[in-house]
């Protein structure tokens, strides 16, 4: 006797179908058959059922004032501005994809967790890269909540955040700050010299991003929360201060 998946599988399923997501890779998802998805396509297809939630279109929280976890937006929203961008796709689709180091595993769940918060019909995939995991998304509507998206590389164009964003990150300013520091920082025990030559080591956080404007983002934001920070480097800014340290380790912490 055949196993009986949930309706919640099968619409996710044919959502996913819907977005591009190969059979294969689709079916491994799910952990069904290939020959399984292809079958509920053709029987949705046959009796004219609709095809979960995809089939009628997502709504918009810019165009359609549909309700937006806002946490989980200004989060996503430093995953997008460190290592994310948006490729087009067929028909007006557009495809969110996050890059994350493949070693942290949880951070890459929390990527995919946090994709469904914003857009709550969304199939994350994950895609593997060399060394990365690539966590894709698609809808129409990803310019919508992301309108610094345009051609060319980000740290070659203006990155600013508009007016209802800096709503959000004045009312999340951590969760931002999560975002950056995962995707483009790290955390990690520096070192410097006393004057006897002795070595003391310390906890540093580092923010390495070659677009003037997205590191603005981030330090504006520290001083929000009144976190020092310095600018060794031209693309470089570091968080040493124990202060600026213990604040960040409670809502940033090391990548695992």
């Amino acid at each position: 006797m055949g196993h009986i998946r949930s309706q919640e599988t099968v619409d996710s399923a044919l959502r996913m179908s819907d977005n591009g997501v190969s059979d294969r890779a689709n079916a491994e998802i799910h952990g069904v058959a290939i020959k399984t998805i292809r079958r509920w396509r053709r029987l949705y297809q046959r009796r004219g059922l609709p095809r979960g939630t995809a089939f009628q279109g997502t709504p918009c929280p810019r165009c359609d004032g549909a309700e937006l976890d806002e946490s989980a937006y200004a989060l996503l929203l430093g995953w997008y501005l460190g290592d994310g961008h948006l490729a087009r796709a067929r028909r007006g689709v557009f495809t969110l994809q996050i890059a994350n180091d493949a070693r942290y595993a949880d951070l890459n769940r929390e990527i995919a967790e946090t994709i469904i918060r914003v857009k709550p019909t969304a199939s994350p995939v994950p895609r593997q890269r060399p060394g990365a995991i690539m966590t894709e998304a698609r809808w129409k509507h990803w310019p919508c909540l992301f309108p610094q998206h345009g051609v060319g590389r980000k740290h070659e164009r203006k990155i600013e955040l508009v007016d209802w964003q800096l709503e959000i990150v004045a009312r999340y300013p951590e969760q931002l700050l999560r975002g950056l520091f995962h995707s483009d920082g790290s955390r990690f025990v520096n070192w410097a010299s006393k004057s006897d030559g002795r070595r003391y080591f310390y906890i540093r956080y580092w923010f390495s991003n070659e677009s003037e404007d997205i590191r603005k983002i981030l330090t504006d934001t520290l001083d929000v929360l009144g976190i020092p920070w310095r600018q060794p480097r031209v693309n470089g800014i570091a968080v040493s201060r124990k202060e600026g340290v213990e604040r960040l380790d409670t809502f940033v912490g090391p990548k695992s």
